[in-house]
């Protein structure tokens, strides 16, 4: 089939096209700059000029495409709300397009704030209390009504691999800055993880295989305690693993305290059974052993 891909070229997004490309499928990605379009013509895919606050662009990609994924997110943590009001918009907006059809549309969200501190499953809905993207993920999942066959892809806050700059990447610059690796706490609080690669194939399998309405998890490792990751990226570092007090931890991790504080494991046994989902690429800590954050 012929799928439209936003973020096309971002982390996640340039795993996506290659494995779809792989898999007989031809792609249409949605590039704001001369640089993501180079990428994507160089991937293989062809190229729409666009962005995520250019429905004109939304509407033709999804008007050509037999499936859309939705990977794209502006990132903007200065000015969270507009990031989610447009991404909010571009579902609608490829909704509307797909409506009446029936073909797929994937889009991604997270396990973040699901059932802190007990197992989340594919089952357990969506809670826009706990994190900010939910209702855009709730808004999406409604459009299975309207006949289009919308499924949600629940990632792990750690999508990790080469060329990851996300949360690991920043525990890795916060352990140079001052000196150790810290946990918080006793450290035993957990965090799911998966590989980009193995991301890229469960994208993949959803838009082929899921039914209507659907959500699956993209979490390879339910839960790693957080001093575990601690540890290894003090041993890769040379620097001890340091628990840090809970009422210390804004001072010493910033923004990504509350993050690093949540215990979040979720579970991907559903997934994999129903997608027949298997991933088969290196663990967080393999990745950290591997020096992809700090060589």
């Amino acid at each position: 089939m012929r799928v439209f891909v936003t973020g096309a070229s971002g982390f996640i997004g340039s795993a996506v096209v290659p494995e779809l490309i792989a898999a007989g499928h031809r792609v249409l990605g949605l590039a704001r700059s001369d640089a993501s379009a180079r990428a994507l013509r160089a991937a293989g895919a062809e190229v729409l000029r666009g962005d995520l606050n250019d429905p004109h662009s939304l509407q033709a990609g999804a008007a050509e495409a037999d499936g859309v994924i939705h990977l794209g997110f502006i990132h903007d943590f200065a000015n969270f709300p507009a990031s989610l009001a447009t991404d909010g918009r571009a579902i609608e907006t490829i909704g509307g397009v797909l409506g009446g059809s029936n073909r797929p549309f994937v889009i991604a969200s997270g396990v973040v704030g699901l059932t802190p501190g007990q197992l989340a499953t594919e089952e357990v809905p969506f809670e826009a209390r706990a994190n900010p993207r939910a209702a855009n993920a709730v808004a999406a999942l409604a459009l299975a009504a309207r006949g289009v066959r919308v499924s949600a892809v629940r990632l792990a806050p750690t999508v990790h691999g080469p060329g990851d700059h996300g949360f690991v990447h920043r525990l890795v610059e916060i352990a140079r800055e001052k000196g150790v690796s810290g946990y918080i706490g006793e450290g035993r609080n957990r965090w799911p993880a998966v590989h980009r690669l193995d991301a890229a194939l469960l994208f993949r399998l959803t838009l082929e295989k899921a039914p209507a309405g659907s959500v699956v998890h993209g979490v390879a490792e339910e839960g790693i305690a957080t001093r575990t990751i601690a540890e290894a990226i003090g041993r890769k570092l040379g620097l001890p693993a340091t628990a840090i007090a809970p009422e210390a931890a804004d001072a010493h991790f910033g923004w990504l305290g509350r993050f690093f504080a949540l215990d979040q494991p979720a579970s991907n046994a559903l997934t994999r059974a129903r997608l027949g989902w298997t991933p088969t690429h290196p663990t967080l800590l393999e990745d950290v052993a591997a020096g992809h954050y700090t060589d």
